[in-house]
């Protein structure tokens, strides 16, 4: 139906306190409403109120759910399997709703049913196995963007990774299996929310949908790609550590190495001191995104800035002790851990400066 200007229509008060409007006969006639039929109203982020009748709404919900977006991949023996997997990504991160796995040979289907029922589980949020034959397997994607907001989902990404980045920090001197494994748990989580992100998105790009996910303008889709990212990239430096930690640990259980005095407390101090720095950056950063704050964004610029004393101060404090080079090659690598998430929450905080910039230039009235 085309857009008509059916005018304006005053907002009326009943004897019992309650706000009344009539509505349209025009439009109650093309509707086909009767006396009894339901309207669904919806507030928009600009404070506007949407009204569907009842039955459009549910005719709409209908439509959607059987317009499902089904494709199918073809694993063959001689195709590599990386190369199957990474196309069942693909098709999971561009919004397909229904992914249809065919196998060619009924001897190597078993194993590799297996390892896509583990890549589905581990891997997409809110998948689940619906169909499966000797010679095929079927999963759907049952979450929705209003049941895990992009915004929650981020922000569980960024709790998760930095937690993780902690823990493998702390591993350098209480290192363990159970750290480890924590490390690598945490950053397959990172993982998966960002690729659940990258789905949401995308699924609202196509569609304009940019109020729908929280979003005041489309020019935000590419602020959460970007963030969503470099959290994704502290997970992965988080896994690098416990990774060359676990390395250094069977080296020494091995005794082809043998250390004396694994840890220098003085160095540990000043990178705790310098990694707790680089957490609370990265967090007031996001705060500054999702409360849309442009001052409080350009402080957390400047506030990068003022820790490069610091980082100097300790790259000079371990250049002057004699360190291992196994051990000095694990502080670095943890060092630069920190540094990066300073650079990470810096550059979110730029970001958030374009995302708002505009806002408030255009509502600066000169006194």
């Amino acid at each position: 139906m085309a857009e008509k200007d059916l005018g304006y229509r005053r907002v009326q008060c009943t004897g019992r306190g309650s706000y009344i409007i009539s509505l349209p006969k025009e439009w109650v006639q093309d509707i086909g409403l009767k006396r009894g039929s339901e309207i669904a109203f919806t507030v928009q982020s600009d404070s506007s109120l949407v009204l569907v009748p009842r039955k459009l709404k549910e005719r709409d919900e209908k439509d959607e759910k059987s317009k499902l977006r089904e494709y199918y991949v073809v694993s063959d023996p001689k195709r590599d399997s990386e190369s199957v997997y990474r196309m069942i990504k693909a098709l999971y991160a561009i919004g397909a709703d229904v992914i249809r796995v065919h196998f060619k040979n009924a001897e190597y289907a078993e194993k590799q049913k297996t390892e896509i029922k583990n890549l589905a589980r581990d891997t997409f949020l809110g998948s689940e196995i619906i169909e499966e034959t000797a010679d095929e397997i079927t999963f759907q994607i049952l979450i929705r963007h209003s049941e895990f907001p992009i915004e929650k989902a981020v922000r569980r990404m960024a709790i998760i990774a930095l937690s993780a980045n902690r823990d493998a920090i702390s591993a350098l001197k209480n290192g363990g299996t159970e750290i480890f494994q924590g490390v690598v748990n945490a950053r397959n989580d990172v993982d998966r929310l960002a690729l659940y992100v990258v789905r949401q998105l995308k699924w609202g790009i196509e569609r304009n949908l940019f109020r729908e996910l929280g979003f005041n303008t489309p020019k935000e889709f590419l602020l959460y790609r970007i963030a969503v990212n470099d959290i994704k990239t502290i997970g992965e430096n988080a896994l690098n550590i416990v990774n060359s930690l676990s390395k250094f640990q069977k080296m020494v259980e091995d005794q082809t190495l043998f250390i004396k005095e694994p840890v220098d407390e003085e160095i540990y101090s000043q990178l705790l001191r310098f990694n707790a720095a680089a957490h609370q950056l990265f967090e007031e950063a996001t705060h500054a995104m999702f409360k849309r704050e442009y001052r409080d964004a350009e402080k957390i610029i400047a506030k990068r800035a003022s820790f490069v004393t610091l980082e100097n101060e300790l790259i000079t404090l371990m250049s002057s002790k004699k360190l291992d080079p196994n051990i000095a090659a694990i502080l670095r690598l943890i060092l630069d851990s920190s540094r990066r998430i300073m650079e990470y929450g810096a550059n979110i905080a730029e970001l958030t400066l374009n995302r708002t910039v505009e806002e408030l230039c255009a509502n600066y009235a000169v006194k």
